[in-house]
């Protein structure tokens, strides 16, 4: 052992350098020779392992070190040489080593050994209980974080299937929504059509009696009351998704033709140049829903415009798009109350004193070039007028689907000897279809299906020129009933469809047929527009007996 001391030490000053150099290291530190004898120990040493000076003078065995720390406990319970020999083995069976155990005042101590090469062990430890707790509460926290990363997944989740069941109901709750709507669009719109098909034939018949502006008055009210039903049920339409865009092209000049006849007596009325710019284009959009958004701004148009104001309506080319425009000279509003003008139920305080309504066409308009994805461009000057553009896709390669001429430019000068037959489910509008359309001078005749029509042989000996058919009937559907009888009574029958419906499906299926759509409450310039145009395609035929069983 002296000669391994010297030849690492070489020299007795040599030796308190180095025991004075371990004393400044923060670790305990002893060197054993091959025959695991003390050589040397720094001052940290003999603290941490709070040994007798006997221990810890050179040439003391680590074994009784061990044997000392056994029975001290500090190696835990049993027999204390078994723990000494197996502390001893286990510093020592390997070339390096790390071992961690408790110290005497609770710390943790954690060892490490190395042997070199002539067979000698270096041992160092230190104290370690700050680290290990940190880990231990490291360990804690990446525990504790697991388990509420597992209790937010499991929330998660959970709220997850909270949202499904939430969406499966939405949607069914949107599909009776939906069925609802269709059905109210029917039985709310059927009455006011009766009233507002009596109104009508009471404002004819008037003529310039005192009744006459009560007449008016009644037929103001419900066309008040039809704007705001109508609006309301577009609202709830586009909200529940019930309306769907169906792109196709179409020829914008077919539009235009609508809005003349629609528009037009009403622009008329009120002294209000309506311009019409024809043109050829086709466009690539949802045919129905397009023209729902030119009408209501035609309609708002008309109704801003003071007497001796003009309104005009066109399409012309704008790069790759064509740009559709509603050009008016009316009461117009400022730039800050663009925004405004689209919400539900916002009116500007000068419109409001001009005109009434709830202020849901423009929040319509804005839903519907929204599901249609079509821009619209809106310049106004407050007092000089607005222009609103629609910037519609051209159709370039496909031809357009053309579309029934429902309502032509011109209308007949007299209805007076037209034979006409009406097929509703409701027998106050068959009366009240009868007295207007009586009162054009009209020869009508009426039922409520197909089977009283057979049943109270209406055909026998009289053959109608045109047929307005309710859409919702009992036993079958309008346009079913319209085939029917021009396969019994003749091909070439013209028909009209009546309805309440409003969506772009019965248009579709109508379209199909040849059949043009009038939809209810019934207008009676529309209405008698459409009679004069089905009229001028009639071909007389005689009356036959129908067919038994319809």
């Amino acid at each position: 052992m002296i000669e391994l001391a010297s030849d690492i030490l070489d020299g007795e000053a040599d030796q308190s350098v180095l025991r004075r150099a371990l004393d400044h290291i923060p670790q305990g530190v002893a060197l054993f020779d091959p025959d695991l004898r003390l050589v040397i120990s720094n001052r940290r040493y003999r603290e941490l392992l709070e040994l007798p000076e006997t221990l810890l003078a050179p040439g003391a065995l680590l074994y009784e070190i061990a044997l000392f720390l056994g029975r001290r406990g500090d190696l835990g319970t049993g027999d204390p040489m078994a723990l000494a020999e197996q502390r001893v083995q286990t510093l020592t069976e390997s070339r390096s080593t790390v071992t961690q155990r408790l110290g005497t005042n609770g710390q943790t101590l954690e060892f490490h050994s190395s042997r070199l090469e002539d067979g000698a062990l270096v041992i160092s430890f230190a104290d370690v209980t700050a680290r290990v707790a940190a880990e231990c509460e490291l360990a804690r926290v990446n525990q504790t974080l697991e388990k509420r990363v597992a209790e937010r997944t499991a929330a998660l989740t959970r709220v997850n299937a909270e949202l499904e069941i939430a969406r499966t109901k939405a949607d069914a709750a949107n599909r009776d929504k939906t069925r609802f709507l269709a059905a109210a669009s029917h039985d709310l719109l059927q009455p006011l059509n009766a009233a507002r098909l009596y109104t009508s034939s009471l404002v004819e018949r008037a003529g310039g009696s005192n009744l006459a502006e009560l007449a008016q008055a009644i037929e103001a009210s419900l066309s008040a009351v039809e704007e705001i039903m109508s609006a309301l049920l577009d609202i709830s339409r586009l909200d529940a998704g019930a309306l769907k865009p169906q792109s196709a092209p179409f020829e914008l000049r077919d539009l235009l033709r609508k809005i003349e006849v629609e528009f037009g007596p009403m622009a008329r009325e009120r002294g209000i140049g309506l311009q019409l710019v024809d043109t050829s284009a086709v466009v690539l959009t949802d045919r129905a829903l397009c023209a729902r958004v030119v009408q209501n701004l035609v309609s708002n148009a008309i109704k801003y415009t003071r007497p001796g104001g003009r309104i005009l309506v066109g399409a012309r080319r704008r790069g790759n798009r064509v740009r559709f425009d509603v050009i008016d000279t009316g009461i117009g509003f400022n730039k800050d109350q663009h925004a405004l003008i689209f919400a539900e139920f916002s009116r500007l305080e000068h419109g409001a004193r001009m005109a009434q309504g709830l202020g849901l066409g423009l929040s319509i308009v804005g839903r519907l070039v929204t599901a249609l994805d079509v821009p619209l461009d809106v310049q106004s000057t407050e007092g000089a007028g607005s222009r609103f553009s629609l910037s519609l896709p051209p159709a370039r390669t496909m031809r357009p689907v053309p579309e029934v001429d429902t309502q032509p430019r011109e209308r007949a000068a007299s209805l007076a000897g037209l034979r006409i037959l009406c097929v509703d489910n409701e027998r106050a509008i068959l009366d009240a279809m009868e007295g207007l359309l009586g009162g054009w001078g009209c020869d009508v005749r009426s039922a409520r299906s197909l089977r009283d029509i057979d049943r109270d042989r209406l055909l026998v000996g009289w053959m109608p020129d045109l047929v307005l058919m309710d859409y919702h009937l009992d036993q079958t559907s309008g346009l079913d009933a319209v085939e029917w009888l021009r396969h019994n009574v003749g091909g070439h029958l013209p028909a009209a469809l009546v309805t309440a419906d409003r969506s772009p499906g019965v248009r579709t299926l109508a379209g199909d047929r040849g059949i043009p759509v009038i939809t209810k409450p019934v207008k009676p310039a529309a209405l008698r527009a459409t009679i004069s145009g089905l009229a001028g395609h009639r071909t007389r035929r005689p009356a036959i007996e129908p067919p038994s069983g319809a």
